[in-house]
């Protein structure tokens, strides 16, 4: 087996959660704008978009916990902005709160998924240099709750 063709397994077993959390995304983004309880935003995404190899229980757990704790993922983030909160574009928010809630809240992710997948939806949904935006943000919030793995890690390197 090629090198190449092993990986290519390995990501695609992360792929349900992966697609879990762009639908999370869109569905905190449309909360974000009409302000729709959790339950009605994820049964409005259950009955219209296809989940077909999509994670549904994660997708769920990412939109509940997200819209129930905004408030709290909003402050664990706010010591990282370099610009004042109103002047975050919606996208930028919703994708910060979607990687600070599995930072804090999903230790079992690790916290270079969690922020390599905020880049990705980042680079896919967000204005030009989100991206990098979002990625100090969320690489600070790792350095301050996640310091006990990221130092396991340099100690492994």
């Amino acid at each position: 087996m090629s090198r190449g063709r092993s990986r290519a397994s390995a990501d695609h077993r992360f792929e349900p959660r992966r697609r879990a959390r762009r639908r999370a995304l869109q569905a905190l983004y449309q909360w974000q704008l009409n302000d729709d309880s959790a339950a009605a935003i994820v049964q409005q995404f259950l009955e219209e978009q296809n989940f077909d190899g999509v994670d549904r229980d994660y997708f769920e757990t990412l939109v509940r916990e997200v819209v129930s704790r905004s408030g709290d993922l909003d402050a664990a983030v706010a010591p990282f902005l370099k610009r004042v909160e109103a002047s975050l574009d919606q996208m930028e928010r919703v994708i910060l709160r979607l990687g600070a809630n599995e930072l804090l809240h999903h230790p079992e992710t690790p916290y270079r998924v969690v922020i390599d997948e905020a880049i990705e939806l980042s680079h896919r949904f967000g204005a030009e240099q989100a991206h990098t935006f979002v990625n100090g943000v969320l690489d600070r919030l790792a350095g301050q709750c996640r310091q006990i793995e990221r130092d396991a890690e340099r100690g492994e390197q």
